[in-house]
């Protein structure tokens, strides 16, 4: 199907396809700010983000193309790097871009009702402008190559999510605050990472990521690159929601406009995991010591911290959103605890999670969005008899709870078990126990949320059967679709992981 779709571009159109990705919702989003009503926007939204999919397909295509993997360099302005700047795309972003062209296009095909419902009219139209902004920035964090421009993409996007989150305001006030919070956070990480790509430039004279990795070679210990290599690890982690840098998150998933929450939850900590992974691997390299001793000392006992504290988090809030939200965390410590084992296998494992998680957590918050538009409640009582009023909702709902608690036959099963068996060949067999507890603690979380939603009658006995728009319910069940198709055929999804993680070491193995 990939071939497929990818054949049907023109090859005129298709070798312009790392900057056509980044460029139709760059020029789409002013027009959609200028559109009269906000359905012109939304219906604009979906142009540009088909158009980055339709891209980001042909990108994959081109580098699965040959054996072993291809590296597409676009040189911008005709200026070859590393004096211009360059868009680089391997097997790692492809990857990458492929769920965030694939998720941002699902979003904003359901998202309408749920803007229609949460978003004063007259915002609409920006509402959507500044969604295609914070989707531009992703995209553009995933394909360039050079250092400074992923600072710039980055921090585009993030200024955009501020926004978004703050329009929650016009549903629940709260939302004000923690678009503040969520601001303040972003921009130390983000000056964190600036302040660490100084340094490595002060050192290099370079700001292209590969040509980074050739000149850090010759440099060896020099204290400006620790500093340097430092600030930019607590930057992206606190981007990433690495425990305990979190603080930021748990508010802006629960008071955002639902449609926000679900594009966010299901694409933005992992953009930020893709940029640690591509600056840990790729421009700093396991030879670098100071490396070397940060996964083991530094990722892997935050990953297993979250995992572990941030599930008992999860268990103990009544409400599902924020629930979810200490989820995301807790499921970021399984990502980061197959990194830090620094084999092919550990980080294949991680990024498949990642991968699933995607999906898992993009379906769940899709559900919500569909509850808060038709029941008005996010909290556990308020999910009380769902399954029975609305049953297609809640179906789809389940199945990617099951997906996240790693039930056999889910995605969510498959990636943890790549992981189990990763720590096995690595020696951790301490460390699979703490996914299996951590698993555990996901059975209460969820089980407590779908209890109440299959197994308890309605507070309100009059409470009539009530499904989500169509709109809403055909990308929830792609989702939940894709979360027993990657658990019972996952040969793709997987070769994706193992494609990207193969490309992070020389030869391909560890």
């Amino acid at each position: 199907m990939i071939d497929l779709i990818a054949s049907l571009v023109p090859s005129s159109i298709a070798v312009h396809a790392p900057i056509l990705l980044v460029l139709a919702p760059m020029i789409l989003a002013p027009v959609a700010a200028l559109m009269p009503n906000g359905r012109i926007a939304w219906l604009l939204s979906i142009l540009a983000t088909g158009t980055s999919l339709v891209m980001a397909i042909v990108l994959l295509s081109q580098v699965r193309s040959i054996d072993g993997g291809a590296i597409i360099s676009y040189h911008i302005g005709g200026w070859a790097p590393p004096a211009g700047i360059e868009f680089r795309i391997d097997a790692l972003n492809s990857m990458i871009l492929l769920l965030i062209t694939g998720i941002g296009f699902l979003a904003s095909v359901f998202c309408w009702p749920s803007v229609v419902a949460e978003i004063r009219e007259a915002k609409r139209a920006m509402f959507m402008a500044a969604f295609l902004i914070c989707f531009m920035g992703l995209c553009g964090v995933a394909s360039t190559g050079d250092a400074f421009n992923l600072f710039v993409f980055l921090e585009l996007s993030s200024l955009a999510t501020y926004v978004l989150v703050a329009l929650g305001s016009s549903r629940d006030r709260r939302a004000l605050p923690a678009a503040i919070n969520y601001l303040l956070m972003g921009t130390i990480g983000a000056s964190f990472f600036v302040v660490g790509v100084g340094f490595l430039y002060a050192v290099t004279g370079t700001l292209n990521m590969a040509d980074l990795a050739v000149r850090l070679q010759d440099v060896g210990d020099n204290k400006a690159v620790l500093a340097g290599y430092a600030f930019i690890l607590v930057g992206l982690g606190i981007k990433a929601a690495m425990f305990p840098l979190h603080q930021w998150l748990p508010n802006a998933y629960a008071y955002s406009p639902s449609f926000i929450t679900m594009f966010l939850a299901a694409t933005a900590t992992k953009v930020a995991i893709y940029a640690m992974v591509r600056f840990l691997f790729t421009v700093f390299g396991l030879d670098f010591t100071f490396e070397g001793s940060s996964l083991i000392w530094i990722l892997m006992p935050m990953g297993i911290a979250a995992m572990i504290a941030c599930s008992f988090q999860a268990a103990f809030q009544t409400d599902v959103r924020r629930t979810l939200a200490y989820s995301s965390v807790a499921q970021v410590g399984y990502m980061l605890l197959g990194i830090s084992l620094a084999t092919t296998a550990g980080v294949s494992a991680g990024l498949f999670h990642m991968l699933n998680h995607a999906l898992m957590k993009g379906a769940l918050f899709m559900a919500i969005a569909g509850i808060v538009l038709t029941y008005k409640g996010t909290s556990l009582n308020d999910f009380r008899g769902l399954g029975r009023s609305a049953p297609w909702t809640m179906t789809a709902f389940a199945i990617a709870a099951l997906s996240l608690i790693g039930v056999p036959l889910t995605a969510g099963f498959q990636s943890k078990y790549a992981l189990v068996d990763a720590l096995f060949e690595s020696g951790w067999s301490w460390a699979v126990a703490v996914v299996m507890f951590s698993s555990l603690l996901a059975v209460v979380y969820m089980g407590r949320i779908l209890e109440a939603a299959f197994f308890r009658a309605p507070i309100n006995p009059n409470k009539k059967h009530k499904e989500a728009p169509l709109v809403i319910l055909i990308p929830l069940w792609i989702l939940a679709l894709a979360n027993i198709w990657v658990g019972v055929q996952g040969g793709f999804v997987s070769g994706l992981a193992n494609d990207a993680a193969a490309s992070l070491f020389i030869g391909g193995a560890r």
